[in-house]
């Protein structure tokens, strides 16, 4: 039998995916409100998707927002202010209140499952 976790890699790649396009959002329309709630939606998605352990989702997603700012400095096709650099680090926070509360909704649709 395939143990679970090995079905785990395309989430993961997912939420690269996320961190990526999240990243890309933050440096283009440069509003930390908007990449919170990608964040947050993106941690959200992937907590219902594989609730246990929802933190490896705030760090798959998480970690990919600086390193596109990164890129995108490195690429000169814009230049971040030091304020958005550390916005972007600072979006591990909302990330955290959306994989857990993704998690903790599927734990409840499940309970609700098997009351059936």
């Amino acid at each position: 039998m395939i143990e679970k976790r090995q079905l785990d890699w395309w989430c993961y790649l997912l939420g690269a995916a996320c961190g990526i396009g999240t990243g890309w959002a933050d440096v283009v329309v440069n509003d930390l409100l908007v990449t919170a709630l990608l964040v947050v939606a993106y941690c959200m998605l992937l907590g219902l998707l594989r609730p246990r352990w929802p933190w490896r989702w705030v760090l798959t997603v998480g970690v990919f927002i600086p390193l596109t700012e990164f890129a995108a400095y490195v690429l000169r096709t814009v230049k971040p202010s030091r304020a958005q650099v550390y916005g972007s680090v600072l979006a591990f926070l909302p990330g955290v209140a959306g994989a857990y509360g993704g998690s903790l909704m599927r734990g409840v649709v499940e309970n609700l499952k098997q009351g059936k």
